[in-house]
């Protein structure tokens, strides 16, 4: 890979979402001379999930700015510890959990919360060669409580193209707070109804991040990807090498 003055852009996805749902922002980041890489993230298992973001970071050559969406805030909060290549870390809609904190217990620590009761399981096999539950949200139900303001046509393609996560990954604690040596800035969607509002603020207030605030739905990277790249580039530039 060639080195060049500007940050790589490395984005994660949350459960039940894919690459994709960065196409949005992705040109324009790309336009503002970054280069861009969009993971897919395994959603097996959060030390898993970690592990491959490391192995992607590992073979970036230069500074990144890493940007997680809801999961993926909780897998770059694990992977970025003691990173120096990492110069940013942005939160969209996302997870910033402490050490010992999982993901559900901050989706559920304040009211609000509407995803859990349209998820459904099945089983499937975990990569330490057992069995765990599978989910993902009903198609019927996804554009309510992901997705509310995105359009209906859109909204169908998300819910047959979303990829599940291992139920225990939602459960598994954050070994590393990455938040807490790198800055941090945080896009808070205020009509968030996957993770509560109250709880997106207190995770952001307490990592210290900048934050933003804007109306939109959980599926923000998708309905809004002008705020998305506005506060990545933002990160990029207040963090450039």
């Amino acid at each position: 890979m060639t080195t060049t003055t500007q940050q790589t852009v490395v984005l994660v996805h949350g459960a039940f979402a894919d690459s994709s749902s960065w196409n949005g922002s992705i040109p324009a980041l790309q336009a503002a001379g970054h280069r861009v890489i969009a993971v897919a993230n395994p959603l097996r298992g959060l030390e898993h999930d970690a592990a491959y973001l490391r192995s992607v970071l590992a073979g970036v050559d230069g500074p990144v700015v890493l940007v997680g969406h809801s999961y993926g805030g909780t897998v770059m909060t694990v992977a970025a510890e003691g990173n120096d290549q990492v110069t940013a870390l942005v939160y969209v809609a996302s997870f910033l959990p402490e050490v010992g904190e999982s993901t559900g217990e901050l989706a559920a620590k304040f009211p609000g919360a509407e995803l859990g009761a349209a998820l459904e399981a099945v089983p499937a096999p975990t990569p330490d060669g057992g069995t765990g539950d599978d989910l993902s949200i009903r198609q019927d139900l996804f554009r309510e409580v992901f997705a509310a303001d995105v359009p209906a046509g859109t909204a169908a393609l998300m819910a047959a193209t979303q990829r599940p996560i291992i139920g225990q990954a939602l459960a598994d604690t954050a070994s590393a707070a990455a938040w807490r040596t790198i800055p941090s800035w945080s896009l808070v969607a205020r009509q968030d109804l996957a993770i509560p509002l109250e709880s997106e603020r207190f995770m952001a207030e307490r990592a210290g991040a900048t934050t933003v605030e804007v109306d939109a739905s959980h599926a923000v990277s998708v309905s809004r990807p002008d705020a998305v790249t506005d506060v990545v580039l933002a990160a990029a530039r207040a963090t450039a090498r």
